[in-house]
């Protein structure tokens, strides 16, 4: 089959490999879609240690099950599915109490870190446990359901705060998933969702899926925007989504005392928090990682049109053109949002 593997730093070559093993209890899906991630693209250049090559990476994926192992009970050949990007074991004691993002054994598709190598669905075919795999709706859009994943972490973000009636919610950073816990928040019923960033085409897009307001940090002061939409409280609740000091420090100074901040951006290893600030106004912080068990609520909202993904999705295009379409992401090229690539 045909794999897009990562042989060095922004080095992708389109090559032929072994179609992946089906043990007892896995599902081999042949690849209809499959997203680039913005994690895919940090790991392009092996700055985060976690593309480790050879590895073929992809996570958000979805396609058409060729053949299931001996043991598979729910799904068959033909189904049309999708799947988890975190791979967890269901037997540890974090699994046992739902929360399989924490899972002991958590490994992660498409992923190469020193501790596991497990090849990803930029492939004619991936291989994935059956405990991971959801099915799609008749008609759900496959290219929408590469989308699946990330409407999943935005949703388990929503889910991890404790929302307050009638408050207003901060998104920082209008990107892919800011904008997708913009259209979260809106399905969670809050009234007052404000966007920041620093690209007008983003706010105007997040304005579209449902923000109420939106603030070019590149003109106005944020926290000051802010305090003038809330008559000098603060917002009740900050969703920080790219994962820079910067940012982080906005949100901590966006949120009213007693306010909540979910923190979901992971780009940087570590970063500056205004302490001072946390511990006086007794601020409350939430980390977010990936999902946990929000697919089959990712698919009902988008299969019912609450969260729309068409307008977020830039290019398909062939996975034989992948190394390029990485370049221009890596770049940062100005109106490119998700990318899926297609087998």
């Amino acid at each position: 089959m045909k794999a897009l593997m990562l042989t060095g730093a922004r080095s992708l070559e389109h090559v032929d490999v072994d179609e992946p093993d089906v043990g007892d209890d896995t599902v081999l899906i042949r690849v209809a879609a499959c997203g680039i991630c913005g994690s895919d693209v940090h790991g392009y250049d092996l700055s985060t240690g976690r593309r480790q090559p050879p590895i073929v990476m992809g996570h958000e994926a979805a396609g058409v099950v060729e053949r299931v192992g001996a043991a598979v009970t729910r799904f068959a050949p033909g189904d049309r599915v999708t799947f988890d990007s975190t791979v967890f074991c269901g037997g540890c004691r974090y699994c046992d109490a739902g929360k399989v993002n924490l899972c002991d054994n958590r490994q992660v598709v498409g992923v190469s870190c020193g501790d596991y190598r497990r090849h990803g669905a930029f492939a004619d075919y991936v291989a994935v446990p059956e405990l991971i795999c959801h099915a799609l709706p008749d008609g759900f859009p496959i290219e929408h359901a590469a989308l699946i994943e990330s409407v999943s972490i935005a949703l388990h973000a929503v889910a991890r705060t404790p929302l307050v009636d009638g408050g207003l919610a901060v998104v920082v950073g209008a990107g892919m998933i800011g904008t997708l816990a913009v259209q979260a928040l809106a399905a969670a019923g809050v009234e007052r969702i404000v966007a920041v960033d620093v690209v007008g085409a983003k706010l105007e897009l997040a304005a579209r899926l449902g923000a109420t307001g939106v603030i070019d940090a590149s003109v106005v002061d944020p926290v000051e925007e802010v305090l003038a939409l809330t008559g000098g409280t603060g917002a009740s609740h900050a969703f920080e989504v790219v994962g820079a000091t910067a940012p982080v420090r906005t949100a901590v100074e966006r949120v009213e005392k007693g306010g909540t901040v979910t923190l979901v951006g992971n780009v940087s290893p570590t970063v500056e928090a205004p302490l001072q600030s946390i511990v006086t106004r007794e601020l409350t912080l939430y980390g977010s990682c990936g999902s946990q068990g929000d697919y089959p609520r990712a698919i009902e909202l988008m299969a019912e049109g609450a969260i729309d993904v068409a307008p977020l999705i830039s290019a398909c295009v062939p996975l034989s053109e992948g190394a390029a379409w990485f370049e221009r992401l890596h770049r940062g090229e100005p109106g490119l949002m998700k990318v899926i690539l297609r087998p």
